[in-house]
C-alpha cells in the first residue's frame, strides 16, 4: 500500500510545496491541500496504516517528524514545533500519541 493508491501525485506536490519553510506545516491545511480531507474514513485509515511505520496502532511523535517523508521522500522533516503542535491538535486524549481514530476526526473534521 502507496499513499499513491489514495491521493494524486499532483494534490501531494502542491501540499508538500505550501509548507516547504521550516514551522509553515498546518495539517488541516495540509490535508485539505492533498486531497485526504474529502477522502472517505477507509481512505484515512489506509494513510494512517502507512502513517504507522512501526504497525503499532499509533502514530508517535518520531514518526511524526518524518510525516511528509512518508508522502513524499524527498521532503523535509517537521522542526520540534510543528511535530509537538501536530500531536497537539491530534492527540484528543492526551496519551502522547495519535490513534486511527483520532486522526480520522482531525483530518475528515
Amino acid at each position: 500500500m502507496s499513499i499513491s493508491s489514495v491521493l494524486s501525485a499532483d494534490a501531494v506536490d502542491n501540499a508538500i510545496k505550501d509548507c516547504q519553510a521550516p514551522d509553515s506545516f498546518s495539517p488541516k491545511k495540509f490535508f485539505q491541500l492533498c486531497g485526504l480531507a474529502k477522502k472517505s474514513p477507509q481512505d484515512v485509515n489506509k494513510v494512517f496504516g502507512i502513517l504507522d511505520n512501526d504497525a503499532s496502532g499509533f502514530i508517535e511523535e518520531e514518526e511524526l517528524k518524518f510525516f511528509l517523508q512518508r508522502f513524499c521522500p524527498g521532503a523535509r522533516v517537521l522542526t520540534d514545533k510543528e511535530t509537538k503542535a501536530f500531536l497537539k491538535a491530534a492527540d484528543g486524549d492526551s496519551d502522547g500519541r495519535i490513534g486511527a481514530e483520532e486522526f480520522q476526526a482531525l483530518v475528515l473534521s
